[in-house]
């Protein structure tokens, strides 16, 4: 006796429903989502907006947020976050505004001055040199001498070459560190962070808890640490995970165009007064 099965394609739509929320921070910003009885994805999504403006390693009770969105369902069942609208984030004593906005087919989120929330990177942390070992888990290392991952990128340029942080961040390391040599390791927001190893010296001011900004020297190339000639390691970290420095693409940093400026505006007046209507 074969059993036999029956497979019925049904089509269901999907609907789009536009729902508002609002909470204050008392621990977490996922706890917070979770109080308001909201799908910690949207802890993610507003996380991840907000990542070059925000540090979310420092929000503090008494943070608010409210946000505009777009949920997904299919027959009254909800399936998941499509896509937030607009954002208000209370951080720090100054307000941040959020707005989802398509221009030339493409979205992105804009503050409410027609400013990108996105930070661009320097493409180098060095203005002159040239790249002596790329990203790699297979590598003969020349002091070790046995097979090792290279997760950097390294540069060969003379010592004493100044090398710059390539964005806005904090430091949250600045020492000798073994093989590394004297390091610096900058957290840039929630999401990425960057290492710069081997160095001779650190710049000006760089210490545990020093703010940095774009292009600031923060060290000079040397050859500290299991280093075999005068180079700076450079290690890119998304989310704790190093990524190959050189196929990081930085984030388009260009406001609204002027030719829909006009269109921003309308867009943003009508979201930033629904949000300053939630309670």
């Amino acid at each position: 006796m074969r059993d036999s099965v029956h497979i019925h394609y049904i089509q269901r739509n999907v609907d789009k429903n536009i729902k508002t929320i609002s909470g204050e921070i008392t621990s977490s910003l996922w706890n917070a989502m979770t109080n308001a009885k909201a799908s910690p994805s949207l802890a993610v999504e507003l996380s991840e907006i907000y990542a070059w403006t925000i540090d979310f390693y420092s929000i503090q009770p008494g943070d608010k947020f409210k946000v505009i969105y777009e949920e997904l369902s299919v027959d009254n069942e909800t399936i998941g976050l499509d896509r937030i609208l607009g954002a208000w984030f209370y951080h720090a004593g100054k307000p941040y505004y959020a707005f989802y906005f398509a221009q030339d087919d493409a979205g992105d989120y804009f503050d409410d001055l027609g400013q990108s929330l996105k930070r661009a990177f320097l493409k180098a942390p060095l203005k002159f040199s040239r790249i002596s070992s790329n990203f790699t888990y297979h590598r003969f290392h020349p002091i070790l001498r046995i097979m090792r991952p290279h997760l950097g990128v390294d540069y060969a340029a003379p010592r004493g070459t100044s090398v710059h942080s390539i964005g806005n961040g904090t430091v949250i390391s600045a020492g000798f560190a073994g093989g590394a040599g004297r390091m610096v390791k900058i957290r840039h927001n929630a999401v990425y962070s960057t290492t710069y190893m081997h160095l001779a010296k650190f710049g000006s001011g760089i210490r545990n808890g020093a703010h940095v900004t774009q292009g600031q020297v923060i060290g000079y190339v040397g050859s500290s640490g299991l280093s075999t000639g005068s180079h700076l390691d450079f290690r890119f970290y998304k989310n704790g995970k190093p990524i190959n420095p050189l196929k990081v693409e930085s984030p388009p940093a260009k406001p609204v165009k002027k030719e829909y400026y006009s269109d921003y505006v309308r867009l943003r007046d009508k979201l930033r007064h629904q949000l300053d209507s939630i309670k």
